[in-house]
């Protein structure tokens, strides 16, 4: 049986131009679409970077280059919607609550190591955004974690930016230790509610410079405001929002405010306490991106249940588990296996929670998330069934590219 090993030297033989590679073909694994059912002894073709082709009876052309993965388990790569890694330890400017204006792209580290230890995870894409400590922080970026590529591949074009905001603890504790607002929920509900107003009032100042530009060319410009100028495309929906919250009145609350000024407000991350109040979130049509045994760590997790993504599940919500750790994005798999002991959900539930869920959280979905044909060819591949706590990832692949390879202990990158 042709070895992991031994189609890895092949690929480092191979001409590193893209338009003269073969196609990949991974032969005999079973995979696990998560959308639409599993294919054992399933066939992939991989070009450009892309599915073109899977299922049971697929006909591999000649010439292509075969990856064997009779005896593993082929999945969607795993997919970290809440991760600061990469970011050169810049992740809270914790000097004001409120600095929308800056942007964690300016921050991101390419040779990152904690990126090849999510790639031995099977992780092959996350967003990367500001800490907690603002009650609005910085602009996300989403990106694949393409190891050895400058920082301009990694990035995902044309996805939606997020921007991080922050409720109760976090930000209370960094300025209302310095006698500054907010010290308190209502101060932080305060800020947010004024920063808006505020942005609401630069968009239509500049809504009526445009119009007015339009007939008199000397007409001035008002003074440029990059936290505004944010807050203003919010208002506009080009940028969505992720907020970090624990507690269920302060998810109301900051429901009450997206209603208000009608905020893309996309998902909320950690949420403990969202399975109290899941009706709303999913007539809402807000992702939880949370945990499963996180829990007592700080007086907002005390009533975390490790039933509540099955309930949010269950609810219509779309639930997502996350690491929030460079630790826990290696082993996403196993967090996604708790739910089945948990909760009793399927295993392609349990999946999804780490793949096409995120996905579709961050707006990504038509391009990655499940395995399908037109969807970009980014794989895990383990050693058992990825629920299986004994699980090893062995390979993962980005958009084709074998980024991360066990047998070498490292990514297998062209000479």
């Amino acid at each position: 049986m042709r070895t992991l090993a031994t189609f890895v030297l092949m690929a480092l033989l191979a001409s590193p131009a893209l338009a003269a590679e073969p196609t990949l073909a991974i032969r005999g694994g079973t995979v696990l679409t998560v959308t639409h059912g599993t294919v054992p002894d399933g066939t992939i073709l991989v070009q450009g970077g892309r599915i073109v082709a899977l299922g049971s009876d697929v006909k591999v052309p000649a010439g292509a280059r075969i990856l064997d993965a009779r005896g593993r388990y082929v999945m969607p790569g795993i997919i970290d919607a809440h991760s600061h890694i990469a970011l050169a330890g810049d992740v809270n400017e914790a000097t004001s609550p409120v600095t929308p204006q800056l942007d964690m792209l300016s921050a991101l580290d390419p040779y990152d190591p904690a990126i090849l230890l999510a790639l031995a995870g099977g992780v092959t894409a996350t967003k990367l955004l500001h800490g907690s400590a603002n009650v609005i922080g910085g602009v996300s970026v989403t990106v694949k974690l393409k190891w050895g590529h400058p920082a301009s591949d990694m990035v995902i074009h044309g996805v939606r930016p997020q921007l991080k905001m922050a409720l109760g603890e976090n930000p209370k504790r960094t300025y209302g230790d310095k006698d500054k607002m907010p010290a308190t929920r209502p101060g932080e509900m305060a800020l947010i509610r004024q920063s808006f107003a505020e942005a609401l009032d630069y968009k239509r100042e500049w809504d009526s410079y445009r119009s007015e530009v339009a007939a008199n060319k000397e007409a001035k410009p008002p003074k440029r405001n990059l936290k505004l100028e944010t807050l203003a495309a919010v208002l506009d929906g080009k940028i969505a929002i992720d907020c970090h919250a624990y507690s269920a009145q302060e998810i109301v609350a900051l429901l009450g405010i997206v209603e208000e000024y009608n905020l893309p407000l996309l998902a909320f991350s950690h949420a403990l306490e969202a399975y109290k109040v899941r009706d709303l979130l999913a007539k809402r049509g807000v992702s939880v991106q949370t945990h499963t045994d996180w829990w007592g760590y700080k007086w907002e997790a005390y009533d975390a249940i490790p039933y509540a993504p099955e309930m949010l599940i269950r609810a219509g919500v779309n639930t997502v588990l996350i690491s929030d750790s460079p630790d826990v994005t290696r082993r996403l798999n196993r967090e996604a296996a708790k739910l089945l002991r948990h909760g009793g959900l399927s295993e392609d539930q349990a999946l999804a929670t780490i793949t096409i869920n995120p996905a579709r959280a961050l707006e990504i979905d038509s391009r990655t998330g499940s395995l399908e044909v037109g969807k970009d060819a980014d794989l895990a591949i383990f050693d058992r069934h990825p629920l299986d706590s004994r699980a090893k990832c062995v390979a993962t692949i980005v958009e084709g590219e074998i980024l991360f390879d066990i047998a070498h202990v490292g990514p297998a990158l062209p000479q």
